[in-house]
């Protein structure tokens, strides 16, 4: 579908958006779709050349290298978006990690913490930052990356799942904590997203129990009533939707972008 055709969603004309990690993969899909919809981009990424091509591309006002886990670089990068926007209606907190594939005893403490410090700790980071500014904006919208993992166990894949899940409770706890101050929370959670960070998954698990790649495919997809992976620009569109004003009544929910899992 071409970029004329697609629908024009109403109320992100000149919304001031933060997207983490927005220079690659889910993020820079997220970051291309609201940029299409008019909207004011605030990216960060640790990749400074990626970070480069996508600020070109996006128009984006701020891009700065950031690692959402440490929280001097998250402070300056919003210190940033505050002196270039003038403030923020929304934050797409997407940074994650895949984490280590193994059994629970094989997993250093070191990749627990890093799995974690990234996918959950950091979205914590950025929204202390953001929720003063969305305050002052009047209301907005926080839209924090899951994963189907947030909702099923999924073994040797612990530091993950546990941070997917945490997001889950971090996201409803936001929509009560917030909601009367016009500022909403939702979760979106992707399945198995096409693009070289399932490729590396599906690698390492097949590698793992000894079995070709492509038979470590099926199983996955075997676990997806549609049978095949999601493309990253269907999770854009999901969050494009809840930033806009067709969102406008949604908080608190979790989202799932799947083509639906079954199990993990």
């Amino acid at each position: 579908m071409s970029d004329t055709s697609r629908m024009k969603l109403p109320g992100l004309e000149g919304k001031r958006v933060a997207v983490t990690a927005g220079a690659s993969g889910i993020g820079l899909c997220i970051a291309r779709e609201l940029a299409r919809q008019g909207a004011r981009l605030a990216i960060c990424d640790i990749d400074e050349a990626a970070l480069e091509r996508a600020a070109q591309e996006l128009g984006a006002e701020v891009a700065l290298r950031a690692d959402v886990s440490d929280e001097a670089a998250v402070a300056s990068f919003f210190e940033a978006i505050g002196k270039t926007l003038g403030g923020l209606d929304a934050l797409v907190n997407n940074a994650g990690i895949a984490g280590p594939t193994g059994s629970v005893d094989e997993i250093s403490p070191e990749d627990w913490r890093r799995c974690l410090d990234i996918g959950l700790t950091g979205q914590f980071l950025c929204t202390r930052k953001a929720v003063p500014m969305l305050r002052a904006a009047g209301g907005g919208a926080i839209v924090n990356i899951s994963s189907s993992a947030g909702k099923f166990g999924y073994a040797f894949r612990t530091p993950y799942a546990s941070a997917k899940w945490g997001v889950i409770g971090f996201t409803q706890s936001l929509a009560k904590e917030l909601g009367p101050e016009n500022i909403r929370a939702n979760a979106i959670l992707p399945g198995i997203i096409e693009g070289p960070r399932i490729e590396g998954v599906i690698a390492a698990r097949a590698k793992q129990t000894g079995i070709s790649h492509e038979e470590m495919t099926e199983r996955y997809l075997s676990n997806v009533s549609l049978r095949r992976m999601t493309p990253p620009e269907d999770v854009a569109d999901m969050a494009a939707f809840l930033i806009a004003d067709t969102g406008r009544n949604l908080s608190g929910q979790s989202f799932p972008v799947d083509g639906n899992v079954e199990t993990l």
